[in-house]
């Protein structure tokens, strides 16, 4: 009978900063989009705002990866939100003083992807020094949970805001849930040095851009070493080239040709409500091949894209809606324990960020493809082929051993 990961003190203070940090972090889109549209009046803002985030993001994933293996994960992450409180705080600050200037808003932004390139390798590689093995998947199980559970409430606590007490409030906010994240992860009892052993420890001043370059070189020979990783990673990489824009920009438009708007929200309800119900379940099952599930379920995402191109009942796509977020939730958590069992810990945080970096360098061209390609050959097909592409790529690994057999960890 495994333990509950949240008896460990150490997991709680994480799990509580991740609980605030996810809410105000699904709540800043809405505020953002609204406050830049109210500002402004135009949308071309909001996309560069958007992008001024995104593109440094990918820029330095690589750097954020090897950072997080050579100094103490703890530090990495301490510093981020304590950054990223101060930017979106800035954020907050020129919206509520009504002095809003797009260069402004798009440096600071620009200065939270940087930021956001620090985080996410940190955060993988951070959990399993926290927890022991056997509670890994329940651990993420719980985070899952909690991920699922804002993107649901977020928003709608986020919209609430806006039209109660305006955008600059909101975004004040996120900017708070930073800080009080910082304030428990400083509460962590993490070891003082970082991950990587021998010649190779941490020590002061060791940060250097011919070191940095080396550990980003090491990452890749190990991120290519690991067979099942390079190849998920590809499959997640044609996975969002097909299936991030046509869902994003395709979802609303064909969902509106059927008559009502508000069909779309039913949509992504319920396939919000299907990556909490799995999360949740995910805590309690376990099985000996969980990236072999994993990926069988990743298939399940392609439901939606094939619902929605094929023009079925909306009930229907509400429900493959449904079918398709517990699909997904089942991807990211088997995705996630998986590395953290069987990727070195000295070398977790960068081969998490090559993975990173390859599936999210697709979503760009993908939500550039779709306007061109829904002129060329229509929106429902474009969204069917989508579909069917999406479920061969999710399937597509299984044809390797190394993924069909990798078994848990031993404990």
């Amino acid at each position: 009978m495994y333990s509950s990961p949240l008896r460990n003190p150490g997991f709680r203070w994480f799990f509580g900063g991740q609980l605030v940090s996810l809410l105000g972090s699904s709540m800043a889109p809405v505020a953002l989009a609204f406050a830049v549209l109210d500002a402004s009046g135009r949308s071309g803002d909001l996309g560069l705002v958007l992008a001024a985030r995104m593109v440094p993001m990918l820029a330095f994933l690589l750097v954020g990866g090897a950072t997080a293996d050579r100094l103490p994960r703890r530090t990495v992450l301490l510093a981020a939100n304590l950054g990223s409180a101060l930017t979106q705080g800035a954020v907050a600050v020129l919206l509520l003083t009504g002095h809003y200037a797009l260069l402004a808003v798009a440096g600071l932004e620009l200065l939270n992807g940087v930021l956001a390139a620090f985080t996410t390798p940190a955060l993988r590689g951070v959990v399993p020094q926290l927890v022991a093995k056997d509670q890994l998947q329940r651990a993420n199980a719980l985070l899952g949970s909690t991920r699922n559970a804002t993107k649901i409430l977020g928003p709608s606590v986020s919209g609430v805001l806006v039209v109660a007490v305006g955008s600059g409030p909101a975004i004040a906010c996120d900017a708070l849930s930073y800080l009080l994240a910082a304030g428990c992860l400083a509460r962590l009892a993490l070891a003082d040095g970082g991950p990587l052993s021998g010649t190779a420890a941490f020590r002061p001043g060791t940060v250097r851009t011919a070191v940095l370059y080396r550990d980003i070189r090491e990452g890749w020979t190990e991120f290519r070493r690991i067979r099942w990783a390079w190849l998920g990673s590809w499959a997640f990489f044609v996975i969002n080239l097909v299936q991030t824009g046509t869902w994003q920009i395709l979802g609303p438009l064909l969902t509106q040709q059927r008559g009502s708007a508000a069909i779309w929200g039913l949509v992504l309800s319920a396939r919000g409500l299907g990556l909490l119900v799995t999360s949740v379940l995910m805590y309690r099952v376990t099985v000996r091949y969980l990236l072999r599930l994993s990926q069988l379920a990743c298939a399940l995402g392609a439901l939606p894209l094939l619902a929605l191109g094929s023009g079925i009942a909306a009930p229907w796509l509400v429900a493959a809606a449904f079918v398709g977020g517990l699909g997904s939730s089942v991807t990211v958590i088997g995705w996630d324990t998986s590395l953290q069992e069987h990727v070195p810990a000295a070398v977790l945080s960068r081969v998490s960020s090559y993975s990173d970096l390859l599936s999210y360098l697709a979503i760009p061209i993908g939500q550039l493809s779709v306007g061109p390609l829904t002129h060329a050959f229509g929106g429902a097909r474009v969204t069917a082929v989508a579909g069917l592409v999406d479920a061969l790529a999710a399937l597509a690994p299984l044809a390797a051993r190394s993924v069909r057999r990798l078994p848990r960890a031993p404990v």
